[in-house]
């Protein structure tokens, strides 16, 4: 198999402080805390080598310890979730080959699969430094959304552009054609060596205004494979989002 002298190593970057929810990985969902939710299905991967929690908070350590999880305590002052996954990465025994994937702390409810799908366009082609995820937008208030951020991309799958307002504009929307719109979904992988001169980079101009990382890297001439999943993540970004996702553990949500 072409993985098999490729580690495939899954972190989750999980802090403390939170401008809208202070203390989200220890929320309780259904009696759990939500990074447990979230390391216990990591771990459910078969791909996956090792699942490590990287957080900037002894509290969420414990906790992590105190189920059986495994955790590396990094800085505070990280900007982004890539800083911290590559802080975490070098601190791990990992090889500069090995492919690193981010699962985000706030996305308790992801499908096993979508590490796999995240993690195979690395291991199929030596070539490539980073994929991530994309799902086709169904819910429509989800398209102006802030929040969820929209990608268009080359017919080879590769990203042209990631924000924050609806791409593609429609001009003539009394043509009665409605563009498809995807979105981005907060998985990705990366080999670990490219991870470590990513966050080396300045910061860039279109990721200052729409403070997205990954333009970064799309600025500074790197290639990001995107890969279409039928999967979508819910993602909890305040204590209402934690209702729903007790609502769909719970199978009133479909």
């Amino acid at each position: 198999m072409q993985n098999s002298k490729r580690d495939v190593v899954a972190i989750i970057p999980a802090r403390y402080q939170s401008n809208r929810f202070a203390g989200k990985p220890l929320a309780l969902i259904a009696g759990k805390p939500m990074i447990q939710h979230v390391v216990e299905r990591a771990q459910k991967v078969a791909l996956l080598s090792r699942v490590v929690v990287a957080t900037d908070d002894i509290r969420i350590g414990e906790c992590v310890q105190s189920f059986g999880g495994e955790y590396v305590l990094t800085r505070s002052d990280h900007v982004s979730g890539s800083d911290r996954l590559a802080e975490a990465a070098g601190i791990l025994d990992i090889s500069e080959h090995d492919i690193v994937v981010n699962i985000q702390g706030d996305q308790p409810l992801f499908s096993e699969e979508v590490v796999e799908q995240v993690a195979r366009p690395l291991l199929d082609d030596p070539s490539l430094s980073m994929s991530t995820l994309i799902y086709r937008i169904v819910r429509p208030e989800e398209i102006n959304d802030p929040n969820h951020v929209k990608t268009v991309f080359t017919h080879e799958n590769y990203a042209l552009y990631f924000s924050r307002s609806p791409i593609p504009f429609q001009r003539n929307p009394e043509e009665g054609i409605s563009p498809t719109y995807y979105k981005h979904l907060g998985f990705y992988a990366y080999r670990k060596g490219f991870l470590l001169s990513f966050v080396a980079l300045p910061e860039g101009e279109w990721e200052r205004f729409e403070k997205l990382e990954q333009l970064r890297a799309l600025e500074y001439g790197y290639r990001i494979k995107v890969v279409l999943t039928e999967h979508d993540s819910i993602e909890v970004d305040t204590p209402e989002d934690l209702l729903r996702v007790e609502e769909y553990l719970a199978g009133s949500v479909r």
